[in-house]
């Protein structure tokens, strides 16, 4: 395995690893990734629209981008290797270190590819929306008490140079100067931003929400493979596992059946919730995210009120009453921010979601403003939900008293 500044990762956000992929490793992968490209390329052209280019999406997207892990039976043995690498020592070990996880498990396998017209820079933005996840100061505190829960990475092929990222910026607010030139400029260079030069085989890992920039999406041609690993993890699709050799198949099987059981424990706080057991309800967050401090509690618990709306909206809403938006977010498989989607609400009777609601919305009250706004370089448009601040009420002690009155104490 190779070796990484774990203290760096930590203080900067992001670390360069080079030869993460053996060099004598590089033509298969090339070779096995171009064959979904080529199959994924069919599969765009034939959902092309009357209005679209007959290549659909590849010549329509400014980074075209293949779900390897969705592409179910577009894999076969031939594309096995794109799959394996995820679990070499020197991305799934990297990752487990980076993480202090025993065995972090893969939560999603992509691949960015170039346009096929210069397309020119995307905008500076966190991969972060606040109606999803917290406040960004939750999660920041979050990392600096008990470091992140999630490392992505970028992988290229071939010599890439179009990410730009803010070192730092995954543990603060944004600086007013961030901000002015955000709002001046969401497309041009941002004060203090550095460009991981990486040639082809070298990976950035980095750590969320760290303020990054597509630089340029141009015409050259752009294989990066892109995907992250976290303890909590789901595979929408598994149909790809078959294709893989035995002892690959095994890990990927453990991740996966070890993934189903930590839905059952979500479930174990949501019941300590509803018989107002404050024990049990830390005891199953332990085991979600062992060795969280109190502000990893927070984190957590702001990202539950989110699952309890949802449940919520599920178990005892008319469906024509919901927007599109809450909809969408209902049916939403993300454990990384403890959501599990239609079959977690089914574990709850009408009667107790619209329980769990009571004790959660208080949270949810308080981390919205009155009026909708926004902030430069967050994901999403305007939302009431806080962009960045947790507010100082929002404490375990203060939840708690609420579930006897009904809101939390100011």
């Amino acid at each position: 395995m190779i070796k990484a500044n774990r203290d760096e990762f930590l203080e900067q956000g992001f670390v360069v690893l080079r030869r993460v992929i053996p060099p004598g490793d590089l033509d298969e992968l090339r070779r096995s990734h171009e064959l979904l490209v080529k199959r994924q390329r069919e599969v765009w052209a034939l959902n092309a629209g009357p209005d679209d280019p007959p290549g659909g999406v590849w010549e329509t997207g400014a980074q075209p981008r293949l779900i390897t892990s969705n592409m179910g039976d577009q894999h076969d043995k031939n594309t096995a290797s794109t799959v394996e690498l995820w679990l070499h020592e020197n991305i799934q070990g990297v990752s487990s270190y980076l993480l202090a996880e025993d065995d972090v498990p893969n939560t999603e396998m992509m691949m960015m590819c170039n346009p096929t017209t210069n397309r020119g820079p995307a905008a500076w933005h966190r991969d972060f929306y606040p109606p999803l996840n917290a406040p960004l100061m939750a999660y920041a505190d979050d990392i600096v008490e008990n470091g992140p829960r999630y490392v992505q990475w970028n992988i290229p092929l071939y010599d890439d140079n179009v990410l730009q990222v803010i070192p730092g910026s995954h543990v603060r607010r944004n600086t007013a100067e961030e901000n002015k030139s955000m709002e001046s400029d969401p497309r041009a260079p941002v004060p203090g931003c550095v460009q991981p030069q990486l040639n082809a085989g070298d990976a950035v890992a980095y750590i969320l929400p760290i303020l990054h920039w597509g630089s340029n999406y141009s015409t050259r041609k752009r294989r990066t493979i892109h995907g992250g690993f976290a303890r909590l993890t789901h595979y929408e699709d598994t149909s790809w596992i078959q294709n893989l050799s035995s002892s690959a198949q095994d890990t990927v099987l453990r991740w996966h059946n070890r993934a189903a059981k930590y839905m059952d424990y979500a479930e174990s706080a949501f019941r300590g919730v509803l018989e107002k057991d404050e024990m049990a309800y830390r005891a199953a967050l332990d085991v979600l995210h062992p060795g969280r401090g109190e502000k990893g509690v927070i984190k957590s618990t702001i990202c539950l009120s989110k699952t309890a709306k949802h449940i919520y909206n599920q178990q005892c809403c008319d469906l024509n009453s919901l927007t599109e938006k809450e909809k969408s977010w209902m049916q939403m498989v993300h454990p990384m921010t403890l959501q599990w989607g239609l079959p977690f609400g089914e574990k709850f009777t009408p009667e107790e979601a619209q329980l769990l609601w009571d004790r959660f919305k208080p949270i949810d009250d308080l981390v919205q403003t009155a009026e909708e706004n926004s902030l430069p370089g967050f994901q999403g448009k305007e939302t009431t939900y806080l962009f960045e601040d947790v507010p100082e009420e929002l404490t375990m002690k203060n939840w708690l008293s609420s579930w006897e009155i009904g809101k939390l104490r100011r």
